[in-house]
């Protein structure tokens, strides 16, 4: 997940200028919002979800790169982006309820995910609470479980409040976009919620059925113990070479790099993400 202090670092660093052919902006009625979203590219469906305090944009290159290949479907949470926020806690239950319902009102029966930070958390949410909706999940820095947290974060938590960023860059970027211009400080309050509500989906991980790739990296807010715990989950964590069929699940951890920068590494995200999506596992020297 994106997590509240250290964003500021991806919206300087985000660039629009990977933009190639222009993608398609509309609105979705969704759950007592006007969501926005863009589609680019042709395919098979591949739904994209952004980060706390983040919108499209800011998202970089690794849509229209994987929109080479796929129709991507860019979405924007509530109170992100050019999203109107409303009178509801933003909660993990609730933004995995939007996506199902922007799925439903665009005409997607099924489709691939690719989530970073809060966006992963809530494809999480999504590939559990609507295992129906979902063929295969990316999910780049993600955790199942609060406990997951690096120590440090863990410890910054309780003292989060709006005037550490009400009158910053951060609320002049989210301006930008914001239908309400005046809303960023309730719009922080809910996500600062967010960072307290109550994670505990060991079960529910574990019960999923269908392929994930998890990445991280190797400085990411989550602790690498806790990426390798939630693959193990999955069934991954074996050894290969013995004559029978890796696990579907995968796991991918970025060297040398923090939280922010894993969005930031295009080429080496989409050298992970593409053979996953199509199906395609390296070959051992044992086999054909």
């Amino acid at each position: 997940m994106l997590r509240t202090v250290i964003i500021a670092g991806v919206l300087a660093s985000a660039t629009t200028a990977f933009a190639q052919s222009e993608p398609v902006g509309d609105y979705a009625e969704v759950n007592g919002m006007r969501m926005y979203y863009e589609v680019s590219g042709e395919g098979d469906p591949l739904i994209v979800l952004h980060g706390a305090y983040m919108n499209i944009d800011t998202m970089g290159g690794i849509i229209p790169k994987l929109a080479e290949t796929h129709k991507v479907y860019a979405l924007e949470f509530q109170g992100h982006g050019r999203t109107n926020d409303i009178d509801r806690p933003i909660t993990y239950p609730n933004l995995a309820s939007d996506v199902a319902a922007f799925m439903d009102e665009v005409g997607l029966e099924r489709a691939d995910v690719f989530g970073y930070s809060m966006g992963a958390a809530a494809g999480l949410r999504l590939a559990i609470d609507y295992p129906e909706k979902v063929d295969q999940l990316v999910a780049a820095s993600v955790a199942y479980d609060a406990s997951g947290w690096q120590p440090e974060f863990t410890a910054m938590i309780p003292t989060m409040s709006p005037d550490m960023f009400v009158g910053g860059p951060m609320e002049e970027e989210w301006k930008r976009l914001a239908p309400d211009p005046e809303g960023f400080r309730a719009f922080a309050e809910r996500l600062i919620q967010l960072e307290k509500e109550p994670m505990a989906w060991e079960d529910e991980v574990k019960a999923l059925d269908i392929p994930v790739l998890i990445i991280a990296g190797d400085a990411d807010v989550s602790t690498l113990e806790h990426s390798v715990a939630m693959f193990r989950l999955l069934g991954g964590g074996v050894m290969g070479d013995m004559g029978v069929p890796l696990p579907a699940s995968r796991l991918a951890v970025l060297p040398a790099t923090s939280h922010t920068a894993v969005i930031n590494q295009v080429d080496l995200l989409h050298l992970i993400i593409e053979p996953f999506l199509e199906g395609e596992t390296p070959k051992g020297m044992f086999e054909q």
